[in-house]
């Protein structure tokens, strides 16, 4: 075979391959209600093929089912009865083709794929697939091929994936901002410190690939003005069961070690899944702030020792009542205790810059959450059309208290106390329950493939702060300063999405989703209610042209709506210290976000993106000083309209047969108007980012991967980020005993530059300067060990209320 004729079977292959795990839902006219099961192995001379297309073809060659091999070369296919040509194909190896009968659960046993010794100078042969993979509207990265991944945690895992910023506890995605994030396809509801505790709870081990989607399609919900996360967790073949056991040890000024264990079974009709881990240690938390006051610069140093308790699991169980139907239900559960020990010395100098004394705050903050997600669902084959519903009741549970105590003294510059400037004790509990009832529908057309459904999500949330002086000694509550806040939020969601393709060249797809929200907010204390009530649409646009098998161009367009999250809507006030506290805003309106993007591809490896992302009513963080208090205030507010321009290129390489790479830049430029609202003036500016991988294969059984990205100073908005960014890490893996036994060594952000430096803004006239540290340089050991058959092929199904989940921060 030509080189040319391999480049275009691969890439015709990439779409079947793109496809594989939805074939067998597709809209397929030849799938009917008598189906049986077709399994093999596939190898070469000596070793299994993993990821081979695998197909079965029908009269014309008509697609009829395919699948890919998974690490061991096993496949499985269902297929109605009937005669059928098997078609097994892989890079530099000949396609196997051979006519099949199916009347009955059969395995077509050993198969083995000749190498084409043509191509094999042309061809790297590889037996897993790339890190990075790079996909018309999506970048998927494959961490299971990570070794920075080994033994951490989802954050970890999103800290590395390209065009993903993970910076100050929250995500950016470059050139769109702040994401949702999704587990199996549908959004997580968690934001904030919530979210990065859940990731942080969420065991690398578990996730197989991220998609990064940066214009959803209709059928997701609206939420999200930043693009879509999606976190795949492992799946595999079935018949077979599996137990993965990993631990962890990481150090940086203080450790933290961690367990999860992960079981899979699947056989016949039943799959069940259980994972349970466990995680103890601490961490260190380093901040500054320089308040420039007319009278004076007050300097701020934070520093905290924050427990990482943690114990979750999750489960799941489905069954196959007959060839049509399954039910199943699953369950995720997570309970944490992130208390904080903290000691913030404030210096106050005068306005010749001398000192003129100290505050010094000390206190404890006894923290902890919990939430429980439930799941039951049901999905059910109409016809031999294609035609399939489902159907998803949500249940989701989340509970926060916290108990923070402190005390503020003042000293001067010697270090002889004056007096106590507050004693305190301020109290908080929310409470949030969330149901949701989802249907959706896959309705395929003789000129259209066409799919709707229909969302109706109801949440209720509580929070209780209460604020004492302890001053005397004793807890004298103070009602000025607490406050009982009721929040509820019902949306009515309806959706449209149809795809259209002519041949190999062309294909449009459009989409149109329909939300109705009411909402309502009430403050006991403070005698304040505030109702919202809304009908928004959200369009959707995709097409693509696939010039040749060198050239693919598409171009994307999708609206979306960023809710703000329940506490933010909160209106009481909590101290941070004694001269600094945070306070809610129950008059927040949502953001909205228009999304154009255009992409080309090269050969499959270079892509070019070009986007503008438009942002009205952006919400957010602001931070005020009030020059004749000297306090410092954290607000939330409706404050600016915001255009982000980004171009981005990347190109992915085998540069050996043992060396993977891949390289990316991205520039984003800011144009942002301010709202009167404010006091202050934009600032805005062009942020570059690079960011290299390479996966280096020392031997057949070790690893060897070394990650860098580095990003400049920038301004955008209200903030500037005045210092460059950067992290390498450097990670080792060791396989042993045919890969049931993996070590793995990881140092991470080796030279200590990832973390935020001069982050700085200008409200009020008044400067403010901030600087992070959250321990980013850090050790880390790993082992895992795997027993079982690793043919494992558990279903795991998304939560039907995972977009109201996503806010409880």
């Amino acid at each position: 075979m030509k080189v040319s004729s391999l480049t275009v079977l691969f890439s015709k292959l990439k779409v079947i391959r793109t496809n594989s795990y939805l074939v067998f839902s597709l809209l397929c006219p030849f799938f009917g209600f008598s189906q049986f099961s077709l399994t093999g192995n596939v190898k070469d001379e000596t070793d299994p093929v993993a990821y081979a297309n695998v197909v079965l073809q029908g009269d014309e060659g008509k697609l009829i089912a395919g699948t890919i091999t998974d690490e061991r070369g096993n496949f499985e296919i269902i297929a109605d009865n009937g005669i059928y040509t098997l078609l097994i194909s892989f890079m530099g190896y000949k396609d196997y083709k051979k006519e099949i009968t199916l009347n009955g659960d059969i395995s077509v046993g050993e198969i083995r794929l000749q190498e084409n010794v043509g191509q094999l100078d042309e061809v790297v042969i590889t037996g897993q697939r790339p890190l990075i993979e790079q996909k018309p509207d999506r970048l998927v990265y494959n961490v299971e091929n990570s070794i920075s991944s080994i033994g951490g945690n989802a954050a970890n895992v999103l800290a590395t994936a390209p065009g993903l910023m993970v910076a100050n506890n929250s995500i950016t995605m470059l050139g769109r901002g702040a994401p949702r994030v999704m587990i199996n396809g549908r959004m997580l509801e968690l934001t904030g410190d919530e979210l990065m505790g859940f990731l942080n709870s969420l065991s690398a081990d578990d996730i197989k690939n991220i998609e990064i989607i940066t214009t959803p399609p209709a059928r997701y919900d609206a939420e999200g003005n930043g693009g879509l996360i999606n976190i795949n967790l492992r799946k595999g073949v079935a018949n077979s069961w599996k137990n993965t056991l990993t631990t962890a040890y990481d150090q940086n000024t203080y450790s933290v070690f961690s367990i999860r264990n992960n079981f899979y079974y699947n056989k016949d009709k039943l799959r069940f899944s259980v994972g349970i881990g466990g995680k103890t240690g601490d961490f260190r938390g380093k901040q500054k702030i320089n308040t420039f006051y007319p009278d004076g610069t007050w300097k701020l140093n934070y520093n905290s020792r924050n427990q990482r308790d943690n114990i979750s699991g999750r489960t799941t169980l489905d069954y196959d009542i007959s060839d049509n139907i399954s039910v199943g239900g699953q369950y995720m559960g997570d309970y944490s205790i992130p208390d904080m020990d903290r000691t913030t010395i404030i210096g106050i100098h005068n306005a010749s810059e001398t000192l003129d004394s100290f505050l010094i705050n000390t206190g404890y903050n006894d923290r902890s959450t919990k939430n429980h997600t439930y799941n039951a669902h049901l999905i059910a084959k109409l016809d031999t059309l294609g035609r399939k519903v489902s159907f998803d009741f949500d249940y989701f549970n989340y509970n926060a208290e916290s108990d923070n105590r402190f005390l503020a003294e003042t000293f001067t510059p010697e270090m002889e106390f004056l007096n106590v400037n507050m004693s305190a004790r301020n109290t908080s509990g929310m409470a949030i329950d969330n149901f949701s009832y989802k249907v959706d529908m896959e309705h395929p057309l003789n000129f259209l493939n066409l799919s709707y459904g229909a969302k109706f999500s109801f949440i209720d949330t509580g929070a209780d702060v209460k604020f004492f002086n302890t001053e005397t000694g004793d807890e004298i509550l103070d009602p000025d300063q607490s406050n009982i806040f009721d929040y509820k939020e019902n949306t009515q969601a309806a959706y449209v999405n149809g795809t259209k393709n002519w041949g190999d060249t062309w294909s449009v797809q459009l989409g149109l989703r329909l939300e109705n929200t009411q909402t309502e907010g009430v403050s006991e204390t403070l005698g304040q209610s505030n109702k919202n009530d809304y009908l928004k649409l959200f369009p959707s646009f995709y097409v693509s042209y696939q010039k040749n098998e060198n050239h693919m161009y598409s171009l994307n367009y999708g609206k979306r709506i960023n809710r703000p999250g329940f506490w933010m809507l909160n209106p009481f006030r909590y101290y941070i210290s004694s001269n600094s506290y945070a306070e809610g805003n129950p008059f927040l309106q949502p953001s909205f976000s228009d999304n154009f993007e255009f992409t080309h591809m090269y050969k499959g490896k270079l892509r070019t993106n070009l986007s503008l992302n438009i942002t009205t009513d952006g919400f957010g963080t602001v931070f005020t000083a009030v020059p004749e208090e000297n306090i410092q205030i954290i607000t939330r507010e409706n404050y600016y309209k915001q255009y982000q321009f980004g171009w981005s290129e990347s190109y992915t390489a085998d540069i050996t047969s043992f060396w993977q790479n891949r390289n990316a830049v991205n520039v984003v430029a800011y144009k942002t108007d301010l709202y009167p609202i404010l006091d202050a003036e934009s600032s805005d500016g062009v942020l570059f980012y690079f960011s290299t991988n390479n996966t280096v294969s020392l031997g057949k059984s070790t690893k060897l991967q070394l990650d860098y990205w580095y990003h400049t100073p920038f301004k955008y908005g209200l903030y500037e980020i005045g210092k460059p960014m950067s992290s390498l890490n450097i990670g080792v893996k060791q396989s042993m005993f045919d890969d049931k036994l993996q070590l793995a060594l990881l140092f991470n952000d080796i030279l200590n530059r990832s973390q935020l430096r001069e982050y700085n803004s200008v409200v009020n006239g008044i400067k403010q300067s901030y600087y992070e540290d959250n321990s980013n340089c850090f050790f880390r050991f790993s082992l895992i060990y795997t027993f079982g058959n690793d043919n494992t092929n558990v279903k795991q199904r998304a939560f039907g209320n995972e977009d109201e989940r996503g806010r409880t921060d």
